[in-house]
């Protein structure tokens, strides 16, 4: 992939102008067409198939570099000095002749979620691919095929998505049909019935929720804002999307650390630099309360750090993976083409050459700021940001992965959403290595699990935030669970400190527990008893995780029976510690910190102040 020179006049932080964005997508671009069919309906990428196979796949790769294509052309006016879109107007001729068929080119058939349905994820990039570049390759087309594409587009419309954001897809189909002159009760019903969902899962503080349950993730901001913010500003008309948009942007800027990294946390990670698709979107659309100059240095940021720690292979082709190829960063539904949907990012060049986001200096990361602490309490979230070292935490109690009709199963524990902290640094360790950032209760042996999660509540103080929430401990052998078994937990994040209280209710006779840090390199975080604990050792995560090969996770443990407060203190970090004194109360803990201020958490109900 050739770039540009560096230009740190304009780009002080990260060298990256407009240009190398441009240049970015032309060699993703350029890697992936090597692999295409002959007739350019599929781009077969090598690696692993998806559980969807390899024809799914071949679309994948096909819709999600369009994607891409799409932006870096409609961006530019038109201007295709790769003939990207020749190459499209082929393929998509090509797989439409006779969908279904079990040949070289013909698509799959768009079919409902369970049984064929990752087609409907692609439908939704083409669809918006055709409607960015309509007067350079749909107007194009001849009336045959453009009736072709409409019959196969029209199985998003009469099938049944996953119930989440595959919704938006339908959606995003039904408005390009629309822009093109073809909408009809169809299109208007599946428009209807993805913005009523939609307006169900908004939470507030910008949030949506991933489907019914409480998944809060990255797909915010690469899904649930980017398609319907997008069609509304295609369409010309503002919307409560927007709105929610910049307020979504308020508190997602944090997401980022200094060094460009977002924060590793929720599923689809592999699609990395999409996670700045949103703020590329809100400058875009004037829906964002960033300077421009800062939403480049946070779009650039990311970019910059995935290709400069190998995410791009020696073949010019996105890995599998976070920074190189990482088998515990992807999910089932993962194949060799996922990679692309980082092509979101891309929506950043629809923005003209002279706009501010391209022509204003970059500003300063927000994480590279003063030290600063937000509750976000719709999505149960408390972000904590270090200036000194620019690392974002995330500490997590109110987000998980259960669907509304799903049972507490510990078989089911997601290491992506279970923990109680994330970070910009340190990701879960696998499965079957130590948990990291995690509270068990150990009953005959067994080690709980946390997987449904029930938020309490989340706040600001002045300079200091928490959040606190509560599950019932899950077993993956014996019974499922303990009757009366509960732990409530409490993180109090202050500079670099994590104050971490927990509570553990019904705790069966000879019952331990056991807490957690950060999985990292040896030396290199904290994790100090204050209260209850009567043991502390390492344990070795030897898979490590998407940032080291091999980690260390430090532990604390004691007994437990009955009723017992716990509390212990984290940090990310090998720095002088900050000397806390804890004493326990009849309802709760007093936290007295080394400069005076006093921190209460007191239990029934749960409360937190400062003084």
């Amino acid at each position: 992939m050739k770039l540009p020179a560096e230009d740190r006049e304009l780009s002080p932080h990260t060298g990256y102008t407009r240009r190398h964005w441009e240049a970015v997508a032309d060699g993703l671009l350029g890697a992936a067409w090597r692999w295409a069919s002959p007739g350019g309906a599929f781009l077969d990428l090598p690696g692993r198939p998806s559980v969807s196979g390899v024809r799914s796949d071949g679309l994948e790769g096909y819709a999600r570099t369009f994607l891409a294509a799409a932006f870096r052309v409609a961006g530019a006016k038109g201007d295709d000095p790769h003939g990207w879109l020749g190459r499209y107007a082929e393929g998509i001729t090509a797989g439409t002749r006779d969908p279904g068929r079990e040949d070289a080119e013909s698509w799959p058939l768009i079919l409902d979620h369970d049984v064929q349905g990752q087609p409907m994820v692609e439908s939704a990039s083409v669809a918006l691919s055709l409607r960015l570049t309509r007067e350079w390759l749909w107007d194009r087309l001849d009336t045959a095929v453009q009736d072709r594409v409409e019959d196969w587009l029209r199985g998003a419309l009469r099938h049944v998505p996953a119930p989440n954001n595959w919704y938006l897809f339908s959606s995003t189909v039904a408005g390009f049909l629309e822009a093109v002159g073809r909408g009809d009760a169809e299109t208007a019903r599946a428009r209807e019935r993805a913005l009523g969902l939609l307006e169900t899962w908004y939470r507030g503080d910008g949030w949506y929720a991933d489907g019914d349950g409480r998944a809060f993730d990255l797909y915010n901001g690469w899904a649930l804002h980017l398609y319907p913010v997008l069609d509304g500003y295609l369409t010309g008309e503002p919307s409560v999307h927007g709105r929610r948009l910049r307020e979504h942007l308020a508190g997602f800027r944090l997401f980022f650390g200094g060094d460009g990294a977002p924060v590793y946390f929720g599923r689809s990670l592999t699609y990395r630099f999409a996670a700045a698709s949103a703020i590329g979107l809100g400058a875009l659309t004037g829906n964002t309360p960033l300077d421009p100059g800062i939403s480049r240095r946070l779009m650039s940021g990311t970019l910059r750090y995935f290709l400069d720690r190998g995410s791009v292979g020696e073949d010019g082709l996105l890995s599998l993976g976070w920074h190189g190829p990482h088998d515990a960063s992807l999910q089932h539904y993962s194949g060799p083409a996922s990679p692309y949907w980082a092509s979101k990012a891309f929506v950043c060049l629809l923005a003209s050459p002279d706009d501010p986001l391209w022509t204003d200096v970059e500003g300063t990361a927000p994480s590279e700021g003063p030290d600063t602490v937000l509750a976000i309490p719709s999505a149960g979230l408390l972000v904590q940001t270090t200036g000194a070292d620019g690392v974002v935490r995330l500490h997590n109690h109110g987000s998980d992965h259960v669907r509304p009709h799903e049972p507490d199963s510990a078989k089911g524990e997601d290491p992506l959403y279970a923990r109680h902290a994330y970070s910009t640094r340190t990701g879960p360790t696998a499965a079957g290595n130590v948990r990291d950032n995690h509270f068990a209760v150990v009953v005959g042996g067994v080690r709980s699990a946390r997987r449904r999660i029930q938020p309490i509540g989340a706040g600001n103080g002045d300079g200091w935030g928490w959040a606190a929430s509560w599950h019932n401990p899950v077993f993956a052998s014996g019974p499922p669970m303990v009757p009366g078994l509960r732990v409530e937990s409490v993180t109090v994040a202050r500079g670099r400190y994590e104050l971490r209280v927990h509570r553990v209710l019904g705790a069966p006779p000879g019952a331990r527990v056991e807490l957690t840090g950060w999985a990292t390199g040896p030396g290199e975080s904290v994790l100090r008893p204050l209260l209850g604990w009567t043991g502390q050792d390492e344990l070795r995560a030897p898979q490590g995780t998407a940032f080291t090969r091999w980690a260390v996770v430090p532990r604390l443990t004691a007994d437990a029976e009955g009723t017992a407060i716990f509390a212990a203190l984290a940090s990310l970090s090998a720095e002088p510690q900050e000397d806390v004194e804890v004493t326990a109360g009849p309802s709760g803990l007093e936290a007295r910190w080394s400069d005076a201020l006093v921190t209460r958490v007191t239990f029934d109900p749960i409360e937190v102040t400062g003084a």
